[in-house]
């Protein structure tokens, strides 16, 4: 029943529920000591409202949003406490003037928060280009500052917030019949939003000094002509978030190191705030049409990294070449799209891509396939140098439940509640790493990580496992939020909430950053693992730690068919595949490749405690040898480098490019024109 509701109120911990169930009683109790009149008593709940909404804000956003979608939004909530709170004073005979004073300040306080609102978004789309801009030389292009943060930033919040004063000064009153402190109240209620009303529409004549489309978008070019990109790596999702910028963050590092110079398309203003960070330029441009404005003649090579409708804006130039390079390697049908005909080149990690690809009969050219191995997969800590801790450590990281249960994946709906459970009865420590999209779609796939997460904090209890505590814990913490404030300045992210504000303050980068970025990570890991313990269970959701870095504590990995595993098989530790559909071992090792070298675990998780002891003892490990040959078939031999194989092939490809275009000059042939893009 309790997670019931949970799920209904998306709730994710005690607390917030605790606190969610707070906020609905203390509205509840409002009417009640409004009408009675019951001074105290509405007092404090009162305060019990404010207190309550103000952290739920910041532990529980899926819950304020859930109440937004029930009709009662942050607005509604504060003018319904207001309104009874004349209904208090009405019941308590205040005077007439304070009543109607009352309800003065409360009209003018909502309609100045109406004009505010206006006003703000008129500003907002003033200051809206047509391109947001990192690491170009943006300081020409006349863009204003951008109103002060405090005016500017969650002005909601603080506009409600002063309804404090006219809420304490009748309180007050009504306790004392003293009407003084209620008038200053009132006073302060009334002229505060006003003076912001005020200070806000004096931005409005610096808003109206930004640069037109064609002159910005001219600058644009101007830095382009002097950068000179031969490399484009562009990024377009539909339903962009954080949880799919992961697609475009796995290859900055990579691009950083190729001897062309590249620069990142993106499309969706989102993902320009959920990017790494990097010193390459970034340009985010959401229309179409100012696609089609971008001037970049010594472009010769284009990398895709998912397949996206708007691909087709870029697939347009036909100077360049075009390659997929996706976004991992795995036996699902998104690694061997027929899609990706439209690409010159399909870039895969091993002959197990190819093998993916030719599959699809008369659909992709087999000279169209290169192996470039996976780049990214360096900082995975092999077998061979891993140091096991006190207890096992696995690594249950299933997939999410996909766009439809007609391609569904994930191994937590029909038996992760199981296997975890199965787990800790096995004494093993547990790091759960679920999807980002977990839950998303399937309210199934949300209980049943709820199910697990509170699985994993009871044993944790239960077993007294716990890292770091007491003021060591303090200190750990408060170092923890230092570095992750400065990898996100490093990022950029700082200024986030307003795109034109971070393009104005885009310069060259003169430190790339990369010395301080790579030690501000090691150090942010190693202090997490130190809290954490050798002991304790995990539920990792965030950015950090990395999931390589989950790769190289643990000791075993179990997940489901997915890129994540071909990952964790550069580290030829022991892995597992779940077999949720219980499928004979030899039908389901000639269906995905990944299994070439797994543990096969069946749906009751009979299979366990075997497999645990390729981990406890590894002389009783059978499937060894057979995941060095799947490393080499999936992921490429290891010499040359992934990253000399990627930039061999960048390099190779462009220079095709130019050999192209001078023979299309030297026959005479026009270039292609490219077609009117369709508004988007």
């Amino acid at each position: 029943m309790v997670q019931q509701l949970r799920g209904v109120l998306r709730v994710r911990t005690w607390g917030g529920l605790v606190l969610s169930l707070l906020l609905g009683a203390s509205y509840a109790a409002m009417p009640l000591f409004a009408l009675l009149p019951q001074l105290w008593g509405f007092a404090a709940v009162s305060a019990i409202s404010y207190g309550a909404d103000a952290w739920l804000h910041r532990i529980e956003p899926s819950f304020i949003r859930r109440l937004a979608a029930f009709g009662m939004d942050r607005t509604l909530r504060f003018l319904a406490r207001d309104a009874l709170l004349l209904v208090l004073a009405e019941r308590m005979d205040a005077p007439e003037p304070v009543l109607v004073a009352g309800l003065i300040v409360l009209g003018g306080q909502f309609g100045v928060l109406v004009f505010y609102g206006a006003l703000h978004r008129v500003i907002r789309r003033m200051r809206t280009l047509p391109m947001a801009v990192r690491n170009l030389d943006m300081g020409g292009a006349g863009i204003p500052e951008a109103p002060a943060a405090l005016l500017y930033r969650r002005y909601l919040r603080r506009l409600l917030h002063l309804d404090l004063p006219m809420h304490a000064g009748l309180l007050a009153g009504l306790a004392t019949s003293h009407w003084l402190v209620t008038k200053a109240g009132y006073a302060l209620s009334l002229a505060l939003p006003a003076l912001a009303l005020l200070a806000l529409a004096g931005q409005l004549r610096k808003a109206r000094r930004m640069p037109g489309r064609e002159e910005f978008i001219a600058e644009v070019n101007r830095q382009l002509a002097a950068y000179r990109p031969e490399v484009a790596l562009y990024f377009s999702f539909a339903a962009v978030s954080r949880d799919f910028m992961y697609q475009v963050n796995m290859w900055i590092e990579t691009l950083e190191q190729l001897d062309r110079r590249p620069v990142i398309i993106l499309r969706e203003r989102a993902s320009f705030r959920y990017l790494s960070r990097t010193r390459l330029p970034v340009l985010c441009v959401p229309k179409a049409d100012d696609v089609a404005e971008l001037d970049m003649p010594d472009l010769k090579v284009v990398l895709y990294p998912g397949n996206a409708g708007k691909n087709v804006h870029m697939l347009r130039v036909a100077e360049a070449k075009h390659v997929f390079i996706g976004h991992g390697d795995s036996d699902k049908l998104a690694s061997s799209n027929r899609v990706s005909k439209v690409y010159d080149e399909i870039w895969v990690a091993g002959r197990a891509g190819r093998d993916r690809y030719q599959r699809i009969r008369h659909a992709i050219d087999d000279a169209a396939i290169v192996e470039v191995g996976r780049p990214q997969l360096a900082p995975i800590r092999v077998h061979a140098h891993h140091v096991p801790g006190p207890l096992a450590t696995v690594l249950y990281a299933p997939t999410w439940e996909g766009w439809s249960d007609d391609d569904c994946h994930t191994s937590l709906i029909p038996m992760g509640v199981d296997l975890v459970s199965a787990l800790l009865g096995e004494g093993v420590r547990v790091l759960y790493k679920p999807h980002p999209l977990t839950g998303k779609r399937s309210p199934a796939a949300a209980q049943a990580d709820r199910t697990v997460r509170e699985m994993l904090a009871a044993d944790n209890q239960r077993r007294q496992a716990g890292g770091t505590v007491g003021a060591a814990a303090g200190d750990l913490e408060s170092r923890l939020r230092e570095i992750r404030a400065r990898i996100d300045e490093l990022t950029g992210r700082e200024s986030a909430d307003d795109d034109a504000e971070q393009t104005r303050d885009a310069r060259l980068p003169q430190d790339p950053g990369s010395d301080e970025w790579q030690a501000l990570h090691a150090e942010w890991h190693r202090l997490y693992w130190n809290q954490i313990g050798p002991l304790r269970h995990d539920v990792i959701t965030g950015q950090l730690p990395t999931l390589y870095e989950c790769f190289n504590q643990a000791d075993l990995l179990i997940s489901d068919v997915s890129s994540v595993v071909a990952d964790f098989v550069a580290s030829l530790k022991p892995y597992v595949l779940t077999n949720a559909n219980d499928l004979p071992d030899e039908e389901f090792r000639a269906a995905y490749t990944t299994a070439g070298g797994a543990y096969l675990l069946d749906r009751a998780c009979t299979r366990l405690p075997d497999i645990l002891r390729s981990v406890r003892d590894p002389a009783h490990d059978p499937m060894a040898p057979d995941r060095h040959s799947v490393k080499e078939y999936l992921l490429g031999p290891d010499q040359p480098t992934s990253m000399e194989r990627f930039n061999t092939a960048v390099n190779a490809l462009a220079e095709t490019a130019v050999l192209h275009q001078q023979e299309h000059a030297l026959d005479g042939v026009p270039s292609v024109p490219a077609p009117t893009p369709q508004p988007n």
